[in-house]
């Protein structure tokens, strides 16, 4: 990424040469070939891939099965190069979606460059997630943002410049707009803005992959949009009212009647409404199969952390899930529950959730409150932690204040170090220092997993009660209940009269057996 120091395309023109003027003319003028990495790179410096998205030769391991859902979704993807722009109109039947070309823009606020810079590389990595191209970006240092463009005029201007020698399509803020800002831009730069909340909207409508997932979207896109309809022409008109709505309408609808715009606020509030009785409908089977798992004293691990830090991965490392695993911003979001085992034997549930990132829309978070509860209500939370990344402290921050608005801090916390094999060895040590609950470990290669199973197993509630009874042997179910997972088996001798068995167990079961305590 590079800070634009020039204000105008003539004086980014003096620094390029005859053959990169040729090379940005060809491509402006060309519908199906766009620029090469190493053209934009060559005129502007900017991004390769983004360093947010992990740089890996192998995506997968041999833990995470066939990922044939990831197939399905990469068959869906957008093609850069394929216009949808007709040169014929026979083609109308054939022809393609070409990929998004955006130009990012943000602001130095506070703290370092670097800071500044990490932030704009992880909006580039939502925007390639979402399906776009990455051309150029720049930040603006700035105090404040500027109430009706967001960037300042000059920088705004700048940005236009810099739109139409890419022949960008998208500007991409990494920022929540206002909707007067949004305008104000637009008004500017002459092509589509887009804000950081629509952006992780897109991408969480793209990847929601159950009923509920889909209806939790939904509603969180539907309150974004509601404060930022726009009208104009007819959509000011109105619909009924004053002598001619009195006479098609009859008694009570006489008056100025509603725009269009009203109606459409009207319609998204009752859509609203009946997407959060339907989630509500939903939430009860959620909580029945919590209940289940306490009732019968299983404990609970919640896998979270930032979004591409490794959580499904290492699911599927501890118990082979299968779950879906890519290379990308918010790749899962449905929550996956499957049951582990302590190496001594104790049963417990772990649960994959959906990631966090910085500055996290306020929709969503509300939106998937009832899927964020498997984290309030587990006995243990592995916080997943991508050591490789340029700022693993501001990821550990910003997931740590979703766990405080969903009442999570309280919870007993690992922090699960990721991807050590291709972390700065310097970085991975000075987190071991920061946070003295920690392992670490790399999902792909198996380091530092059986560790981490240790740490599990120390950390998660035990059985608690010391029993020893002696089971006729025409009770073999009470021993297979010992057997799955609820209890800690000390000893166990076969007798004459039965089997002697003294284990920790919680206190369930110990009522269950108490009868044969006494027994000699």
């Amino acid at each position: 990424m590079t800070t634009q120091k020039n204000t105008g395309p003539d004086s980014d023109a003096q620094d390029m040469s005859p053959e990169e003027i040729q090379a940005v003319i060809d491509r402006i003028l060309s519908k199906d070939a766009p620029a090469t990495t190493q053209e934009r790179d060559a005129q502007r410096g900017v991004f390769g891939k983004a360093q947010a998205i992990s740089h890996l030769d192998e995506e997968h391991s041999a833990y995470d099965g066939e990922q044939e859902d990831l197939a399905e979704r990469r068959a869906l993807r957008r093609t850069a190069g394929l216009s949808t722009e007709l040169e014929d109109v026979t083609e109308v039947e054939y022809r393609q979606l070409r990929l998004e070309r955006v130009v990012l823009a943000g602001l130095w606020t506070e703290g370092t460059l670097a800071d500044a810079e990490n932030s704009l590389r992880e909006l580039a990595a939502l925007a390639e997630t979402a399906g776009s191209e990455v051309l150029d970006g720049i930040v603006q240092r700035r105090m404040k943002p500027d109430p009706g463009t967001f960037l300042g005029s000059g920088k705004a201007q700048e940005l236009k410049d810099i739109v139409m020698s890419t022949g960008a399509d998208t500007v991409v803020v990494d920022t929540e707009l206002a909707p007067s800002q949004r305008r104000g831009l637009e008004d500017i730069v002459k092509v589509k803005v887009v804000d950081r909340t629509t952006l992780i909207l897109d991408i969480f409508a793209q990847h929601a992959k159950s009923r509920e997932g889909k209806a939790q979207v939904e509603l969180a896109q539907l309150e974004y949009l509601l404060p930022r309809l726009r009208g104009w022409g007819e959509s000011m008109s109105r619909q009924a009212g004053g002598q001619v709505g009195g006479a098609g309408a009859g008694m009570g609808s006489r008056g100025p009647g509603e725009t269009k715009i009203e109606l459409d606020r009207r319609r998204i509030r009752t859509r609203m409404a009946k997407l959060r009785r339907e989630i509500a409908a939903m939430k009860p089977a959620r909580e029945t199969k919590r209940a289940n798992r306490r009732r019968n004293a299983v404990p609970s691990v919640a896998i979270a952390g930032y979004t591409n830090a490794g959580k499904s991965s290492l699911l599927n490392r501890l118990t082979d899930a299968g779950v879906l695993v890519e290379n990308a911003l918010f790749a899962t979001l449905d929550p996956t529950v499957r049951k582990a085992q302590t190496p001594d034997g104790i049963g417990y549930t772990l649960s994959d959730t959906v990631g966090f990132v910085r500055s996290l829309p306020t929709q969503l978070v509300e939106a998937f409150r009832s899927t964020l509860e498997e984290v309030a209500d587990a006995d243990l939370i592995l916080h997943v932690v991508d050591a490789s990344h340029p700022d693993p402290e501001g990821q550990i921050a910003a997931v740590r204040s979703v766990f405080s608005e969903v009442d999570a801090r309280k919870i007993p916390e690992i922090i699960v170090l990721n991807k050590a094999d291709v972390a700065d060895p310097f970085v991975v040590e000075r987190l071991k220092q920061k946070e003295p609950r920690h392992v670490v470990v790399s999902t792909r290669t198996g380091q530092g997993i059986a560790e981490l199973l240790g740490a599990i197993s120390t950390a998660i509630p035990r059985p608690g009660v010391r029993l020893e009874v002696l089971i006729p042997y025409s009770r073999g179910e009470l021993i297979n209940k010992l057997h799955n997972g609820d209890s800690e088996i000390l000893s166990l001798e076969h007798e004459e009269d039965g089997t002697r068995v003294v284990a920790m167990v919680h206190e369930n079961l110990a009522a269950e057996l108490e009868s044969f305590a006494n027994n000699d």
